[in-house]
């Protein structure tokens, strides 16, 4: 299912044929089985708004969620580029032998830190989670003897207190792309929009294939949208590191 999520055209192509399928089900319900009674009419109507305002608040709902943690994302793309070129400078503080070494690491983590935001496909296998995780234990060592040997020095503790903030920026941005909108929130977005789309087949007055596919595809562009901003990785609107690029510029020319 997550799978799915992933792929936004995926999300509005399943979406658009269930939901026609389920609109031409109640078209033929209506027509060949048992057609709405004239007093029958007035409850119907109430329940099909009723129910197609539920669906626009849920997806409203799912929108401003969608957004907030697309926003969230790029928030912490910021923070990782600043906390990494705070650290860069800080470097100057260490002994002269740790001081290279630091930069050195900075440069490959920031270069791993790019290609992380900038890749479409998962890492299944988590090679890349190793090899970023394989950096960051060298980053820590790397000013762990100046630490030791000047435990109590406010400057090597501004060195140690700014590796600190490069470690847990990227905790964040990894917990900021996981936080996804729930499975079980789309599966009630589905279902309450073939139940209105059942509906109103069943409740349309007028024939017409081309009729009952206005609502289905309103709707799938809302969840192709939805989805869009939703996935990290799919789609078209993607969160891009300006900032890490901007900073990993900057670097290399220094």
């Amino acid at each position: 299912m997550s799978g799915i999520l992933d792929n936004p055209f995926i999300v509005f192509t399943v979406s658009l044929i269930a939901q026609w399928l389920a609109a031409f089900a109640g078209d033929l319900l209506r027509g060949r089985r048992r057609p709405v009674q004239k007093d029958e009419r007035e409850d119907l109507d109430v329940v099909e708004a009723g129910m197609l305002t539920l669906l626009a608040l849920i997806i409203g709902f799912s929108f401003s969620m969608a957004v907030t943690r697309y926003d969230q994302r790029k928030d912490y793309e910021e923070a990782e580029a600043n906390a990494i070129g705070t650290e860069y400078v800080r470097a100057d503080l260490l002994p002269a032998e740790s001081t290279e070494r630091v930069r050195e690491l900075l440069g490959r983590y920031l270069d791993e830190r790019i290609t992380f935001y900038l890749s479409r496909d998962a890492d299944p296998a988590g090679q890349a989670d190793a090899k970023i995780a394989k950096i960051q234990s060298a980053l820590w060592s790397s000013i762990l003897p100046a630490a030791n040997a000047q435990p109590t020095h406010l400057v090597i503790a501004l060195a140690v207190s700014g590796m600190n903030d490069v470690l847990n920026s990227q905790s964040r941005t990894q917990a900021a792309w996981w936080n996804r909108i729930p499975i079980a929130a789309w599966l009630l977005m589905g279902l309450i929009a073939i139940s209105c789309n059942l509906l109103l087949g069943y409740g349309e007055r007028r024939k017409g294939a081309l009729l009952l596919l206005v609502l289905p595809a309103v709707v799938s562009i809302s969840f192709l949208l939805i989805a869009d901003i939703d996935s990290p990785r799919g789609g078209i609107i993607r969160v891009l590191p300006h900032s890490l690029i901007a900073l990993s510029h900057s670097i290399k020319a220094q």
